[in-house]
């Protein structure tokens, strides 16, 4: 299983537009990983709401690439500290993982996508990814880090200032999964309706903890 990070700037702040390279690798990715094509990546350009109707239904993930700033940064430890001082409520079922590999935060990225709708994905046998999944499946989120190192490794010796991270609906509450972070984000409730909404609103967030930065992407996982 070979490992995926890269990156492209958004146009604008409101118009999101996916790198054509980073979109054409992420659907690669996903046939190199023995996924059948009843999902797909797909591009979103903007917020507004006549371009998420642009998005075909149903999305179960969205991936977020942005760039690592000294604000966000910031954001990150003050969130952290916040989260273990007032505690949050996290599902059991939701499947996290730890990143311990230098620019893997692609492949983080889409294992959190798929390990969290591993039951709606169809595996070819011989999947690198389902037998990833199988094996890790009991595993805590380090643990799960560690099983990673023994697949093929990345080439660590480019700098990146962009992080992908996933946004899933794991048991009706919208997660925010980030292999840099110390545990998942619950942003809330979620529906299968209202997922793709409720996702571009914390995709939102981001985006405006840093208005001048335009290195943003959005790319939903959705039905083929």
């Amino acid at each position: 299983m070979t490992m995926l990070c890269t990156g492209g700037p958004w146009n604008q702040p409101t118009r999101l537009r996916i790198n054509c390279a980073v979109w054409g690798r992420l659907v690669q990715f996903l046939k190199q990983l023995g996924i059948h094509p009843d999902w797909q990546f797909v591009d979103v350009y903007g917020m507004e709401p006549e371009l998420l109707s642009m998005v075909p239904r149903p999305v179960c993930a969205v991936l977020l690439l942005f760039p690592i700033t000294e604000k966000y940064e910031t954001f990150r430890t003050e969130e952290e500290e916040r989260i273990k001082a007032k505690g949050q409520d996290v599902k059991s079922s939701v499947y996290f993982m730890k990143q311990t590999i230098n620019n893997a935060c692609g492949t983080i990225g889409l294992i959190h996508a798929i390990a969290n709708n591993r039951d709606k994905m169809n595996f070819e046998t011989n999947s690198s990814l389902k037998k990833f999944l199988e094996d890790s499946l009991s595993m805590t989120p380090e643990e799960r880090a560690k099983y990673l190192e023994t697949y093929e490794a990345p080439s660590i010796d480019e700098k990146v200032d962009l992080h992908f991270i996933a946004l899933v609906n794991v048991g009706g509450h919208l997660y925010e999964l980030d292999g840099r972070k110390p545990f998942p984000i619950n942003h809330g409730e979620t529906s299968d309706d209202s997922f793709l909404e409720d996702a571009i609103e914390v995709c939102k967030k981001f985006m405006e903890r840093d208005p001048e930065e335009l290195r943003f992407n959005a790319i939903a996982l959705s039905a083929a």
